[in-house]
């Protein structure tokens, strides 16, 4: 019998509150698929986990937020509300646990998702991974940073009077500018706001610097959606920033020149780019 979803899951939350090993992971498993128990009866039965352990971070597990088609304002690009059981799904969550590895399991908060141009996905890569995250229990905020273009307001059906331009500009509180997705009680979304006419002058500021440095202490994760950072600077200030970023990129359509160059740009600047992920 094959580990089921939900256990899988599960051991990604006995992990992190540091329960769990990755070799106890596992070893559980590969005992799970013999004896075809549940996740968490297996870990207690080996002696990894006691019972209230186990029940513990079930409660953390119940809130699982899955969305039919129709029953949303969110878009059906947001896979990872839709169809969670779906092998790109899946491939989101392997994403994710990666990341919580190499990146916000070692003490990193924010994230920066870019690409090299526009139509790689940037921004629905972006939604899905906070969505993933939501799904964990981590109290997840996005930030719409692509003050050019802004996707994330229309991706998640939300109208908010204030973003992340007003929060520079003039001091908005960041509690009046984020908005509470509906149905995620661990997601919430910084919208771009108003389009300003000088994006790489605000995301220069200090104002922005201090927010991405001071207040954002209250998530777990943060995700940041950029604009395209080969036909603009603006990425590349929100991923200095951020010190940490993924690339998107599309089969048949990213460049190779292209990829090189954004790798170059971000090691200039102190990046650590830790990977890349193709769509299609």
């Amino acid at each position: 019998m094959e580990p089921s979803l939900l256990g899988t899951r599960l051991g990604e939350l006995l992990r992190k509150d540091g329960t769990l090993s990755e070799t106890d992971i596992k070893a559980i498993l590969a005992a799970q698929r013999d004896s075809g128990d549940r996740f968490g009866e297996v870990a207690s039965q080996l002696g990894l986990a006691s019972e209230q352990e186990v029940r513990r971070a079930l409660a953390r597990q119940i809130e699982f937020p899955v969305f039919k088609p129709g029953e949303s304002d969110l878009s059906p690009e947001l896979v990872a509300a839709y169809q969670p059981y779906t092998e790109r799904a899946e491939e989101l969550r392997t994403l994710r646990s990666e990341l919580m590895l190499r990146w916000f399991g070692r003490g990193r908060k924010v994230l920066a998702v870019i690409e090299p141009r526009a139509g790689n996905g940037c921004s629905a890569l972006a939604a899905n991974l906070a969505v993933a995250f939501a799904q964990l229990g981590e109290r997840t905020l996005l930030v719409d940073a692509n003050l050019r273009s802004p996707m994330q307001q229309k991706l998640f059906g939300v109208e908010p009077q204030y973003g992340l331009v007003d929060c520079i500009k003039s001091g908005e509180l960041l509690d009046n500018a984020v908005a509470q997705v509906s149905g995620f009680s661990c997601l919430s979304l910084l919208c771009a706001g108003e389009r300003p006419p000088n994006p790489q002058e605000l995301l220069g500021r200090i104002s922005f610097g201090y927010l991405m440095d001071t207040g954002l202490a209250r998530y777990d994760v943060v995700i940041v959606d950029t604009p395209p950072i080969r036909e603009c600077a603006d990425a590349q200030l929100v991923a200095s920033r951020a010190r940490g970023a993924i690339l998107a990129i599309k089969r048949h359509v990213s460049r190779l020149a292209d990829v090189l160059r954004v790798k170059a740009q971000l090691e200039s600047a102190g990046v650590s780019l830790l990977g890349a992920v193709v769509d299609g």
